[in-house]
């Protein structure tokens, strides 16, 4: 998993509360488990004004003019402005999965579902949660000024508005905000301990041989 530390990007506001994992990766998509290639297709029923299926050529799909993702504004976006809510529904990873490979590494809103929220650590994205006052303000700033960046710094937990240097802080849980920074899914902290579970398993050989044989 790529580590998390300081990121600067493009916000891209996707102005809808409640926004399910359904509309994030639509169901017909979730037959592939490689974790990657899921971009494409992510919010693939408002990006596109066909029906997609996997393997389809997107390249050659009408687009949704009108549908954030797709306004040249906001083209390179890595950092996503959400309303209440983001991530509700089923609690398919695949979702974290096409941010990601889309190029999301960070996600804003006023709340999170449960689920979504704990998976977006497990790969890499950084959800953050903000008051809703402060969600708003964004989401004005955003309109009015194209080209909005951010500069999310994790160590220090602060958003700095590049426009105007102006600082916001952010809180996180320490453990999730250490599996970030050392780019550790829950795979690579159990292999961290490799050695550990290698020396426990042999004691265990010698005091109980009966069960290894």
């Amino acid at each position: 998993m790529e580590k998390f530390n300081i990121h600067e990007g493009i916000v891209l506001p996707l102005d809808r509360s409640n926004v399910d994992t359904d509309a994030i990766i639509p169901k017909q998509f979730l037959k592939s488990i490689k974790r990657t290639g899921f971009g494409p297709n992510l919010f693939d029923e408002w990006r596109y004004l066909d029906h997609g299926e996997p393997d389809q050529d997107n390249s050659s799909r009408p687009l949704n003019p009108d549908f954030v993702l797709n306004q040249p504004r906001y083209a390179g976006a890595s950092i996503l402005l959400a309303r209440d809510n983001f991530g509700c529904g089923s609690s398919r990873e695949h979702a974290p999965w096409a941010l990601l490979d889309y190029g999301f590494r960070c996600i804003i809103a006023p709340s999170f579902a449960d689920i979504f929220f704990n998976n977006c650590f497990k790969n890499g994205i950084l959800p953050i949660v903000l008051d809703t006052g402060m969600v708003d303000s964004l989401f004005t700033r955003v309109e009015e000024s194209p080209g909005f960046s951010m500069r999310v710094d994790l160590p220090e937990q602060q958003i700095t508005i590049l426009e105007d240097q102006s600082v916001t802080g952010f809180d996180i849980d320490g453990f999730q905000k250490d599996a970030l920074l050392q780019g550790l899914d829950d795979i690579g902290m159990t292999l961290a301990k490799a050695d550990l579970i290698r020396n426990y398993e042999e004691k265990r050989r010698k005091i109980t041989p009966w069960l290894f044989s």
